[in-house]
């Protein structure tokens, strides 16, 4: 015999609708940096930003071809499982070991974070489709409604985000490192490989792209959520 939910006439949410829509909520602005973030850390971002007008190249003399090939492993080796010597074992063209030990232990580092992040991501995205499954039998519009709060949560911290980067992009920069890395573990010469392929500027592209991503599904969501909520009105004012 099964059993199904059965939309009940228009009443103030529950106490667990109305948990359900704060997780929706909260959760909405998570899942768009994740997107941006895995939009990002791929190499095509890497070659745009390498053959964009303006973009500095290496003091040392590293070409775009060597710029890419070097920068796609590190972009490769922090989204697979692949050991450390993925990045240990590569040679530059000078004839040494192109990355330091403490630069793969560093990469290291970013692909434990990144795994971790996405994982967490892809449940926060499990979640909400379960929640907001329940919540449109349940309660037709309370998912959207959720979804739209979410998406201006999304606007507002993004803001807020963006005045804190501009006002002081270095402590901007060392304030998100310390959140994920031990002091000490992240910061290398300008001589380094890393510095080399992914300077100051690819961080502030990156950035901005990751915040584009992000801001331009806030407003998706809000277009779609909105004639969803309308919906659920109309359907409302005729019972």
């Amino acid at each position: 015999m099964s059993t199904s939910i059965t939309p009940a006439p228009w009443s103030r949410p529950t106490a667990v609708q109305r948990i359900l829509q704060g997780f929706l909520a909260l959760a909405l602005p998570v899942l768009l940096v994740a997107l941006g973030v895995r939009l990002v850390a791929t190499p095509l971002f890497l070659w745009l930003e390498y053959h964009r007008p303006g973009f500095p190249a290496d003091h040392w003399g590293m070409s775009t071809e060597e710029r890419m090939t070097f920068g796609s492993y590190g972009m490769d080796y922090i989204m697979n499982l692949a050991p450390p010597e993925y990045l240990g074992g590569l040679v530059s063209s000078e004839g040494g070991m192109a990355f330091t030990p403490a630069e793969v232990s560093h990469m290291r580092d970013v692909q434990h974070v990144m795994h971790w992040g996405l994982l967490i991501a892809f449940v926060l995205l499990v979640l909400s489709v379960l929640a907001a499954w329940y919540l449109h039998r349940a309660a037709p519009g309370t998912a959207s409604s959720a979804w739209f709060a979410g998406s201006w949560l999304t606007v507002i911290l993004l803001l807020l985000t963006a005045v804190f980067a501009v006002v002081g992009w270095q402590s901007f920069f060392a304030a998100f490192h310390s959140l994920f890395f031990s002091s000490g573990t992240w910061t290398f010469s300008i001589s380094d490989t890393l510095i080399r392929l992914y300077p100051t500027q690819f961080w502030i592209d990156a950035a901005i792209a990751v915040a584009l991503v992000a801001l331009i599904g806030a407003f998706v969501v809000m277009l779609a959520t909105t004639r969803r909520m309308r919906a659920a009105r109309s359907v409302r004012s005729t019972r």
